[in-house]
């Protein structure tokens, strides 16, 4: 029987999150995408220890306005892991993100930017600056000073490189540690909103020792990644990017103060905290950080009137 209401079938297929691969360099990439082909594009870029399955929510919530597309980086989530001719650190990862956009033809967007995600972004973009239309920022830091107090393990291991500190930094690559990064810091209030999905469904595909190594290696690779802190910051003084910070305050790593740290280089920027949200905002605040972030995207990425209705569904991208 022919469906009645075409426009709400149609609208309800642009929601729709589709689940795709690309070849890039030999290496078969996972990706998901929904909204209208002809929208601006939002790329969302995942943190530790998660995939892009930390934006399945997020993703049909803004596919009625923007197309949305976010990566699996490779040796995470659903994409492969190369064994050859890829370097598993930032610098690596923001040469990653290069040849993606330019396999799926994206030439601006915004970036959303997350935990590590924040690290490889930001290179990406100081790459890149003229694709970059705005950034919107949660729970990722730049600023040294501001580093929170979970950190210590890992500093600790950076003063003195031997077995008992590298072996801490092992037991957190696996699924207690995992589980610990997702519910170990918000109120018990807050932690049922967290589904066990996110550690017992990643840590099996993480649980090969080339995936625990490259966990470990990335760890280890913050303290080099501490030299570019003030190239960052440098990039976002330059380019004054249109920026919403959106931020949980209960963060070990990222407490409220490396938030506002932003506001020191981007003083225009739009700041949001959610008082008694943690690292993974999406997974337990979703319905108050959609406001901010449509109404920042409705001024900083508008949809114009020429955009495409159809779904990138059947579109190779």
């Amino acid at each position: 029987m022919a469906n009645a209401n075409p426009r709400k079938n149609d609208a309800a297929g642009t929601t729709a999150v589709t689940h795709r691969t690309v070849q890039i360099d030999g290496v078969e990439v996972f990706y998901r995408a929904a909204g209208p082909v002809g929208a601006p594009v939002l790329l969302l870029l995942h943190g530790y220890p998660c995939s892009s399955f930390q934006y399945r929510a997020l993703m049909p919530a803004l596919a009625d306005r923007w197309r949305v597309v976010a990566p699996d980086f490779p040796g995470f989530g659903y994409s492969g892991t190369p064994e050859e001719n890829f370097v598993f650190d930032f610098d690596g990862y923001a040469y990653f993100l290069d040849r993606f956009t330019a396999a799926l033809a994206l030439r601006r967007y915004a970036l959303y930017l997350h935990d590590y995600g924040s690290q490889i972004g930001l290179r990406h973009a100081m790459r890149r600056a003229g694709r970059v239309t705005a950034l919107i920022i949660q729970n990722g830091d730049i600023y040294e000073d501001t580093l929170g107090p979970k950190y210590a393990a890992i500093r600790a291991y950076w003063n003195d490189p031997s077995e008992v500190h590298l072996a801490v930094l092992e037991r957190a690559v696996s699924e207690e540690g995992f589980r610990d990064e997702f519910i170990g810091e918000v109120s018990s209030r807050v932690a049922p909103r967290l589904a066990p999905d996110l550690w017992r469904l990643h840590w099996p595909l993480m649980d090969t020792p080339v995936r625990r190594g490259i966990a470990l290696g990335l760890m280890k690779g913050l303290k080099e990644n501490l030299r570019w802190f003030p190239r960052y910051q440098d990039y976002l003084r330059t380019y004054r990017p249109p920026t919403l910070i959106l931020w949980g305050p209960q963060d070990g790593y990222m407490p409220i103060e490396a938030g506002r740290a932003y506001l020191r280089d981007l003083p225009d920027a739009q700041f949001h905290a959610f008082d008694d949200g943690g690292h993974w905002l999406l997974e337990t605040h979703l319905a108050e950080v959609l406001p901010p972030l449509r109404d920042f995207l409705g001024r900083h990425l508008p949809v114009p009137a020429s955009a495409s209705t159809r779904t990138i569904e059947g579109v190779p991208v």
